[in-house]
Formats: structure tokens, sequence, C-alpha cells
């Protein structure tokens, strides 16, 4: 098989492609080739694909001449679209349904926490275009070419889990629609339509994003509109003491986690843009796309669910709530349109699509970081077989959401600081900015960082995770002293950042002197 691989290789470089062209002598280079000739498995669907006008390309370098994506709207309507959906609504909600705050409170920390969360995306956009690569594969400067493959599979898991997370959101709101359509079937519905765009690749993810957002945000208008017509608002009163500012903590580690989610993506949606983009303008263009949806739609949940706060004994949006989740708070908040409130919730059903184009689209290229056999296989296999991962864990975690959600958001801030810690260390302290890379050895595990300080240094970072963490199986003792006494308040993100970035300062220059890479 391998024999009939480098023999297609070979006779594939030998043949000029006007739309793909790459370097012969890397041997992940071949998934980004059409294939022209070859008999293998591999160079057949590589030829489907491109009569289709599938996306060929996975994770080799994306070359000057194919970075036609001039446009920074569309990096902006990309983050606009994949957060103004029903997911970032859900996370507003948790405010008072899991961590009990009052309305002004649970703002202030959705502001704060979100303009930090997004920080690392904004800056982690700016290197699609520098060095045309991969998020994930970017992390190898970073981490080293093994340690990377770790940091991949956490990456896996974040795109599979998010991507079941969204679907349990939608298939809410559907069944808040019509009783009669299970959790799994909605799950399902989401889930297909999400192949259908993620499919064909980067050119499709960013035409539907770029107008995907627009009847979702009418919707969102509408139920803003509706709820405050109703005076059905409750300005929930504001918190005092340690149990407090442990609820402050740990909400904004899931809102920290939600923001930040995008950040071991980022990179994937501007490695079409040319070289020369202006980072100050990418940075700009994905900070607004992000905090304008993540801002709104989330104050509007914290809002729309002060609303079951009202004891009259017959309270619509608890009972909508408990019946089925966030769909039928909204369902609630739209009643009075009638069926023109349940054409709003399926629409509001189909944004998830838009939220879990990212997610679907980015596990195909993190499965084809963890080795030169992964790569082998077509990005547009690994899309369909990631979301079928994704169906498998939805179905399952459909009863259970809040649990679901809350835990997930909190792995993914975990996780995600450490990797920030350390990747922000690296590029600024020792890389000293974009000049310090060397693009082309991003494939060379001989000529990348052994990655032995990046990995002791995620050790670090997981210590201060632990010991910052406070979840309803573990509470860290430093988390301990940051609120209540039986579940304290979570500062496990902080921690993590913190452990691993100044641990990597400290043995980074120790592997520096002994392997001299």
């Amino acid at each position: 098989m391998a024999e009939i691989y480098n023999q297609d290789l070979e006779k594939a470089a030998r043949v000029s492609d006007n739309r793909v062209q790459f370097d012969s002598s890397s041997d992940d280079a071949a998934p980004g080739q059409t294939f022209t000739y070859g008999t293998s498995l591999y160079a057949r669907l590589q030829r489907l694909a491109g009569k289709l006008n599938i996306e060929q390309r996975g994770i080799e370098r994306v070359p000057d001449n194919e970075r036609t994506d001039t446009s920074y709207l569309n990096i902006g309507s990309m983050w606009l679209a994949a957060n103004m959906v029903v997911s970032s609504f859900a996370i507003g909600v948790l405010a008072k349904s899991v961590f009990y705050l009052g309305f002004v409170d649970a703002i202030l920390v959705c502001l704060f926490f979100n303009l930090l969360g997004v920080m690392t995306v904004c800056f982690f956009s700016c290197f699609g275009p520098a060095f045309g690569l991969r998020q994930m594969v970017l992390t190898r400067f970073w981490f080293g070419w093994w340690p990377a493959k770790f940091v991949a599979i956490l990456n896996v898991l974040a795109c599979v889990g998010w991507s079941a997370a969204n679907a349990i959101v939608g298939a809410q709101l559907i069944q808040a629609v019509n009783n009669n359509v299970p959790g799994f079937a909605g799950i399902l519905i989401i889930a297909i339509c999400t192949l259908l765009v993620t499919f064909a690749g980067y050119k499709v993810v960013h035409a539907y994003e770029y107008w995907s957002w627009i009847p979702t945000f009418i919707v969102f208008l509408i139920v803003l509109g509706t709820f405050a017509h109703s005076g059905d608002f409750r300005n929930l009163p504001m918190g005092v003491g340690v149990s407090e500012l442990g609820s402050v903590l740990s909400f904004g580690s899931t809102v920290y986690g939600f923001a930040t989610g995008w950040t071991s993506y980022a990179a994937d949606y501007t490695v079409y843009q040319p070289a020369d983009r202006s980072r100050r303008k990418i940075f700009f263009s994905t900070w607004l796309g992000l905090i304008v949806p993540l801002l709104f739609t989330q104050m509007l949940g914290i809002a729309v669910i002060s609303a079951t706060g009202i004891d009259d004994g017959n309270n619509k949006y608890a009972a909508g709530y408990a019946a089925s989740g966030n769909g039928g708070l909204l369902s609630a908040v739209l009643e009075p349109l009638g069926g023109f409130g349940k054409f709003c919730l399926v629409i509001l059903a189909l944004s998830i699509i838009a939220n879990n184009c990212p997610n679907i689209y980015s596990v195909a290229l993190t499965l084809q970081v963890l080795s030169r056999r992964s790569q082998r296989v077509p990005r547009f296999i690994w899309v369909f077989l990631g979301s079928c991962a994704s169906v498998a864990i939805a179905i399952p975690g459909y009863s259970h959401f809040e649990t679901v959600l809350e835990n997930f958001m909190t792995f993914i801030a975990y996780w995600l600081a450490i990797y920030s810690g350390i990747a922000l260390v690296d590029h600024f302290v020792f890389k000293r900015g974009f000049e310090g890379y060397q693009a082309e050895l991003y494939d060379k595990p001989e000529s990348l960082p052994h990655g032995i300080a990046a990995s002791v240094a995620f050790a670090f970072g997981v210590a201060g995770m632990i010991t910052g963490m406070s979840q309803s199986w573990w509470v860290g003792p430093i988390a301990l002293h940051a609120g209540e006494a039986t579940f304290g308040g979570d500062v496990g993100f902080e921690l993590a950042f913190l452990f691993s970035g100044v641990s990597y300062a400290a043995l980074r220059p120790i592997e520096l002197k002994i392997f001299g890479r």
C-alpha cells in the first residue's frame, strides 16, 4: 500500500495542476494533491473530491498562490455567525439556573470574562495568513512533534464535545416546537445539516457563515422585543460574601470556556488569507465578530432566565424550562406570537449549524495531525466520522444537558488556558514574534522542539488546574478559599495558565541549552 502511495505521489508531482500545488518533497504534502494519476483508494477519493469541488487540501501548508480570500469581512462574519446562536444564549441561562447569580453581577461576569476569553482566539487568527498553517500544525512549533499529538487528541475531544453539546440545544428547540419529535431526531437533523456544509470545505463554510447570522439575529431581536414587552423581567438581587464570590468565579470560568473555546481552531479559518494581510485588522475583525454576538446573546439569556423567579404559582417560563430546557424557555417567551413564534424557534434551532461548522471542520484537520497515516485519509472522510462521533455522544447526553454543558465548558477553559500559557510564552519570550518561526519546518520532526519543556509545563498546568478547580466531584484546596466551604470558587483556568506559563519560561532555556532546539 505504501509503495502504491509513493508511486502516486511521484506521478502526481509531475502533473501541472492549476488548482492545487504542493511540495513533492514532503511526505505529508500528498493530501493536498488532486492525483490525476494513481490507482490507490486515496488517489481515487481525491479525484472524486476534485470533481465535486470539495476541498482537497488537509493540513499541509497552503501556498501563496492559493491564498485568494482577501476579505476581512469573511473573518468577522465567520465568528459572528458561529456565536449568534442559541448555544451562547444557553451559557447566559446558566447564570441563574446553576450559579444562582443576580442580574447585575451576572452581566458583569459575562462582560469581563468574555473580553478575556476572546483575546487568544483573535491573536492566533493572525497566524493563519502569516504561515498558511492550521492551528494544530502550528502547535508543533511550541510543543514539538510528539507532544503536539497529545494536544491534538484533546482538541478532538473538544471539537466532538462542542458539537454534541450544541446539537442538544438545537434538539431542545425542535422538541419545544413539537413534543412528538424525540431528542435524538432533533440531534440527527442538526448533525446532517452541519455535515452537508462542512463536507465541501473552507469556502463553503465561510460562504454559509457569511449570511447565516442574519435570520438568527432578527429572531433574537424578536425574542428581546417580545420579552421586554411582556414586563416579566426581574432584576434579581446580587448576592454577597464568599458564596457570591464562588458563584462569580465559577460562572466566569464557564463564560471564559465558551469564549476561548475557538482558540485551538483559530488559524484554520484564516489560512487562505494572503500573507501580507494586516494583523491588526485580522485581530480586530475577529474580535468584533466574537464579542458582539457573545455579549448580546448571553446577556439576553441572563435577562430571560430571570423571569423564572416570578412567584405567582403559574410561571410559564419555569414550566417551559423544566420541560424542554432552553427550548421551553424560549418557547414561553415567544408564546404570544403563536405560529410565528414556533417558526422563530425553528430558525434558532437551525442556528446551531453555524455554531457546529467550525467544530466538525476542524476535527477533521486535527485528526490528520495525529499521524502520517491519518493524514492520508481525506479530510471529508474525517468530517463524516467526526459527525458520527458527536451524534453518538449527544443522544445519551440529551437528558443531562445542564451538567454536561457546565462540566464541558470548564474542561475547555482548563486545557486551553494551559495551551495558551505555553504558546504565548514561547511566542513572546523565545521566538520573540512572528519572525522567529521557520514555517517550512512544520513537517520535519528532527527540526522541531523535542517538547520536553512544554510537556512538563503542561503537567504543572494540570497541577494548577487541580488545586483551583471547583466541580461537583472535586474541589481544589485553593478553590476552597475562593468561595463558600462546600463548593468553593473555580479559579482553575487562571492557575492553569499561570503554572504552565511560568514553568515553561523556566524550563525552555534548559531544553534549548541541552538540545539546541
